[in-house]
């Protein structure tokens, strides 16, 4: 779980300015991403909605963990959903995401 926790606060502006430089073709999805999700779930977040919330949403917090990974949070209908990246020279991959409470988001 250690891994998991943020080291360190990313601003907002630095990471829109990171992924920007990617394409749509460049965002992967890994076998974990939708693993947390009925069949009902999965016609809703699908690969397309995802990256379409990573190039249209901004985020209100961003954080990178110890494992390197990146944790991005943003307000998405009424809810608060995390979302996980892996971000690599070439790609992005999505490592999974999932709906949180709002005690949940993590002071940095």
């Amino acid at each position: 779980m250690f891994n998991t926790r943020i080291r360190a606060k990313v601003e907002i502006c630095a990471f829109l300015d990171r992924i920007k430089k990617y394409k749509e073709e460049q965002i992967d999805c890994t076998e974990h991403t939708f693993f947390r999700l009925n069949e009902a779930q999965r016609k809703i977040y699908t690969y397309k909605e995802l990256t379409r919330i990573l190039f249209k949403e901004t985020p209100f917090l961003v954080g990178i963990q110890f494992n390197d990974n990146y944790a991005v949070f943003y307000h998405y209908k009424n809810k608060v959903l995390k979302i996980i990246l892996s971000i690599g020279d070439r790609k992005i991959n999505i490592v999974t995401f999932y709906f949180i409470e709002e005690w949940q988001i993590p002071e940095i």
